[in-house]
């Protein structure tokens, strides 16, 4: 059958023809208020590895490098974002749209806890429904202008950060590991799922690497040696920082004070690099 007979009619039609072969996009188009430059997903293959702290501070790094950062907590069951950055007022909103709330130095942030009447209250929703929330901040959250929207993903390869991959415009990812025997399974579960959905690596963060000893300042590697850079290695990606076990940074996190870690504490300038090298 040739392509002129085509029904246009793709249920009955039996023509392999271009309108038939061509691969659907499930991308979502953001709110028409918003500008955003760059997407980049924060990525862990298991819980527990301070994936939102890395995040956190990442989005202060970029800020203070002197980019317009954003903040998507797409962790709808586990928000902790507004708790790091000590946002207490809640998420406003118009006909266009709902409007992000900043942190004290101006990084835009949406949360589910900042729809929520209090911060305490579960949200027991099914995978799809959690995923359409996901969503939602995509389209319905005015984002104005962002050089770099970092959306923090709840760990694993489930329902979020399928819908991430799908429906957003994700530039790279960036894959938080600690330095434990489960680390090569880790970044492989995330690398994979990246790989399916053609998405760039961008690199691993190894998150708390040492502690150092606040006597002599040697490094204590509490959770073992790191293999960070084998395993990358072996993987095909670059390691893009190693944060500390910082009991200051976890203090000044629960606080609510965040962006009070002073630039000494870490070193993510490879990461910011990677993300500033993204040509679109």
């Amino acid at each position: 059958m040739s392509e002129e007979q085509c029904t246009h009619d793709c249920n009955s039609c039996g023509v392999d023809c271009e309108s038939r072969t061509a691969p659907q996009s499930f991308l979502e188009a953001p709110n028409p208020m918003s500008d955003i430059r760059k997407v980049i997903g924060i990525v862990s293959g298991k819980g527990g590895v301070g994936k939102s702290t890395v995040t956190s501070e990442l989005a202060i790094a970029l800020q203070r490098a002197g980019l317009v950062v954003g903040i998507m907590d797409a962790d709808i069951t586990g928000p902790s974002i507004p708790k790091a950055f000590g946002i207490k007022e809640k998420a406003q909103g118009s006909e266009a749209g709902i409007f992000p709330v900043k942190t004290r130095s101006g990084i835009d942030v949406m949360s589910m806890n900042l729809l929520l009447e209090n911060d305490t209250d579960p949200v027991v929703w099914r995978g799809p429904v959690i995923a359409g929330a996901v969503k939602q901040f995509w389209t319905d959250v005015i984002w104005e202008y962002a050089d770099v929207l970092l959306v923090d993903m709840p760990p694993g390869t489930g329902d979020v950060p399928l819908t991430v991959f799908q429906s957003l415009p994700v530039d790279g990812i960036i894959i938080v590991t600690s330095p434990q025997d489960l680390v090569s399974m880790i970044v492989g579960k995330a690398m994979t799922m990246a790989q399916m959905m053609n998405i760039p690596v961008l690199g691993v963060i190894e998150n708390y690497s040492y502690l150092t000893c606040p006597d002599c300042g040697s490094k204590i590697q509490v959770f073992g040696e790191s293999h960070i850079d084998d395993i990358a290695a072996e993987k095909g990606v670059a390691v893009l920082g190693k944060m500390p076990l910082d009991p200051q940074i976890a203090k000044l996190m629960d606080e609510g004070d965040i962006e009070k870690v002073p630039e000494s504490a870490y070193d993510l300038s490879k990461a910011l690099e990677a993300i500033q090298a993204i040509q679109k």
